[in-house]
């Protein structure tokens, strides 16, 4: 697959990261950093999807100690006190310390026993701890767990010791980037697009007691098609013959359904289906959802009892009006349009302040007027996905990756995948599966992302394939940018700014994956005072609304030629990153929440019919007569004279083997380049469209002698084509022959030169 300048942009990076050591000395807070409750953090139920009345929350003061990985048993002394969840390397945590891979974070608190009946046992939950964790309880070790991006338990009622205090200790070893594990965008030394390192706990802490024999999870699964809903009910170990009573309830409380799936004696799992009269539907517009509660059942005896929900939604893939392959949304094409939002917090870093604060940034995302959302390299506690369902927002989820260095990563052009050790990969997959079981019942889930642009991408094919036979219920995009392997249900690209597209195939629909990345400084609102940069900067708010507007109006255009979905960089400021939607504070919003969602009306609007005008060479070799000059002034009134000394050759233009691009003809890069060429337009078009590539050039193109669009360097990447918007242009343009000229000029001291150019229109 093609690129774009990401490639560069992590690749210089990466280079910053090493010089980048102090990041731990700056200091940035949040409208919700002192409303942290530091007695009882985050004192919101931590299982949505699997409720039940009685649960402590552990979160708040532990002690803590950083040691030698020497010291394998928890220590006698601890260094100070910490507030969970937070993690250590946060300024919430109160610690605000590095620990790397030398040495261990340990974490000690205690609680009283609960009183337990004739039979119950205690679970103790943990919402996610980065990376490898070991749990004590009573100074013996209950278990471990790795991975630091999905929840775990156990049962320690056995380490209980009588109806006194317990003392709680946790073991957390995490080499971030010196180790090969999923990490998202976590390094040792911050810089560029990679962000501080997060170790330890970071999501909620909580124990509850259940019944002996309980349920243990649900699998919940909306079937559209069947106006049904699908329902597997994991439980304990069973003594005797159980049933499982699954009833539905409408938004009001209603039952509208009910049925009994069977348990035999030692089993653990059983399904049912639960058929809905007169289903109504989820989506982003109307995010209505259904009440599920389950109980286990001794006869007429309730055992145990949890509730939950689900909304029902279907995601599929099918033709639009144009014959294009789309995403549907029950059934109808949906364009599907969101921010890359990678839940980062000055504060807490991969834990935002409070529940409200976590759901401001959902809520932001909503009156801007998106409709979705790309979780980026990361998870969340699952309330943030309850509210999603809630909200109507739908989410494409990332696994996080690893492997982002030179020496295992993949460049855009690599035939050949990733080489992990065989054990990193077993990790990788295995987490990944976790993941997808832990999130499988929130309905806002509809797509998974196993790779982002080749970090550490290996098996393709087979980790798609892996997943659409695991999750038939949602998409696969395998990769997210840049390596694409035919695999999974989209075709990928990333482009900054952008925007633009890969053609969409029979069985795969195209979507733009990463694009936008405007970056706008706001003083007294940033997280250092080192480089702070965007993919495309700018000076003012006037200015970067404006190359808002026209990435939008763009984004219309490709609407035309099949586009399905769109990921926009980014939701928040990150670090030194200052290209979000609002700061990395929240404090100062740079999209404005009432001309955002005008702006995208014409995206959501059936997909516009395309007209062809000027076309591009990127699929076949277009006919241009071609000159160059030393001396840029050639053009007379927009036009080359009747002397000009003209060849004709096959476009596209490039001064190197560029491979992004098909073979097209070179010329010197210290000379100007200059195009002319006839087409027809037999109707005037509702807006007029430039698709360009202009690698490390600038150029002007004039139609019928008047000049129509003028794209600096930078204006716009290479590797796939960028979209304009050039409805000033439409007086210019004549029913029967036209003539465009282009002028194109190098950049001094830059040899590798590319630049194409076509023209479309809609109605």
């Amino acid at each position: 697959m093609r690129t774009s300048l990401s490639l560069f942009l992590v690749l210089f990076s990466l280079a910053l990261c090493a010089q980048e050591p102090d990041v731990l000395d700056f200091e940035l807070s949040t409208p919700w950093t002192d409303r942290v409750d530091r007695d009882q953090p985050w004192d919101v139920y931590p299982r949505p999807q699997m409720t039940r009345g009685e649960w402590t929350n552990l979160n708040g003061e532990w002690e803590y100690a950083i040691t030698p990985l020497s010291q394998s048993t928890p220590p006698r002394r601890y260094d100070g006190t910490i507030l969970v969840p937070f993690a250590v390397e946060s300024s919430l945590s109160g610690v605000k310390k590095l620990v790397g891979e030398e040495q261990y974070l340990w974490y000690r608190r205690e609680f009283p026993a609960p009183r337990l009946g004739n039979g119950d046992r205690l679970l103790l939950h943990f919402g996610a701890v980065d990376f490898r964790a070991t749990v004590y309880l009573n100074g013996e070790v209950v278990g471990g767990h790795e991975g630091g991006y999905v929840p775990f338990s156990f049962d320690v009622t056995p380490f209980l010791t009588g109806r006194g205090t317990q003392v709680l200790s946790l073991r957390v070893w995490d080499p971030t980037d010196a180790g090969l594990q999923p990490r998202g965008k976590q390094v040792n030394a911050p810089g560029g697009i990679f962000y501080t390192p997060v170790t330890g706990i970071w999501q909620t802490v909580w124990t509850e007691v259940v019944p002996r024999e309980h349920l243990t999870d649900l699998k919940i699964t909306p079937n559209v098609d069947a106006s049904a809903v699908d329902v597997v009910v994991h439980t304990s170990g069973l003594t005797a013959d159980r049933s499982a009573r699954v009833t539905i309830t409408d938004a009001t409380g209603r039952e509208v359904a009910t049925t009994d799936i069977d348990l035999p004696a030692g089993s653990r799992l059983g399904a049912g289906r639960v058929t809905l009269p007169d289903v109504h539907l989820w989506s982003p517009e109307d995010p209505y959802r259904y009440g599920v509660s389950v109980r286990l059942l001794d006869g007429a005896t309730a055992l145990d009892a949890v509730g939950s929900y689900t909304g029902m939604r279907k995601i599929s893939l099918g033709k639009d009006a144009n014959g294009h392959t789309v995403m549907l949304l029950n059934d109808q094409p949906y364009f599907q349009f969101g921010p890359l939002d990678q839940g980062w917090w000055p504060d807490g870093l991969y834990t935002a302040p409070t529940p409200e604060a976590m759901v401001f940034d959902i809520k932001m995302t909503k009156k801007w007027g998106f409709n979705m959302l790309r979780k980026h390299v990361k998870t969340e506690p699952a309330t943030f996905y309850h509210a999603c369902d809630t909200l109507g927002v739908l989410v494409w989820q990332d696994m996080p990756s690893g492997y982002i260095n030179d020496r295992t990563g993949v460049s855009p052009e690599a035939a050949t995948d990733a080489q992990q050790p065989f054990a990193d990969r077993i990790h990788f997959e295995r987490e990944y599966r976790e993941m997808i079981d832990a999130y499988y019942n929130f309905p806002s889930i509809v797509v998974w992302v196993p790779f982002n642009e080749g970090w550490g991408q290996y098996d393709t094919e087979r980790i798609a394939d892996w997943t659409r036979s695991y999750d038939p219920t949602r998409l696969v995009d395998a990769p997210s940018g840049w390596t694409d392997r035919g695999a999974g249900d989209m075709y990928d690209a990333h482009l900054y700014p952008g925007p633009g597209m890969e053609a969409p195939e029979e069985d795969r629909a195209s979507v733009l994956g990463e694009f936008g990345g405007l970056g706008l400084v706001v003083e007294d609102h940033l997280w250092w005072n080192k480089r702070n940069w965007g993919y495309q900067s700018f000076t003012n708010q006037e200015e970067l609304n404006g190359g808002f507007k026209t990435l939008i109006e763009g984004l219309a255009g490709l609407r035309a030629e099949g586009l399905s979905a769109a990921v926009y960089t980014q939701t928040t400021d990150v670090e030194g990153e200052v290209n979000g939607l609002m700061t990395y504070d929240r404090e100062v919003l740079k999209l404005d929440t009432v001309t955002a969602p005008r702006l995208f009306e014409e995206l959501y609007a059936p997909a516009p019919r395309r007209l062809s005008l000027l076309d591009k060479s990127e699929h076949a070799p277009q006919r241009w007569q071609m000159t160059t000059s030393e001396d840029g002034q050639l053009l007379t009134g927009g036009t080359l004279p009747q002397t000009a000394n003209l060849r004709t050759v096959n476009g596209p233009f490039a001064t190197y083997a560029d491979f992004f691009q098909p073979r097209g003809n070179g010329w010197n890069p210290e000379r100007t380049l200059y195009l002319t060429r006839t087409f027809r337009a037999d109707r005037t078009p509702t807006h007029l469209y430039a698709e360009y590539v202009n690698g490390s050039v600038d150029f002007t193109v004039f139609l019928n002698g008047k000049e129509v669009l003028d794209v600096p360097v930078g204006g716009g990447g290479f590797g796939h084509y960028t979209v304009r918007r050039i409805d000033d242009a439409l007086g210019q343009l004549e029913k029967g022959e036209n003539t465009i000229t282009v002028r194109v000029k190098g950049v001094e001291d830059r040899r590798n030169l590319s630049f194409d150019l076509g023209l479309f229109g809609t109605e």
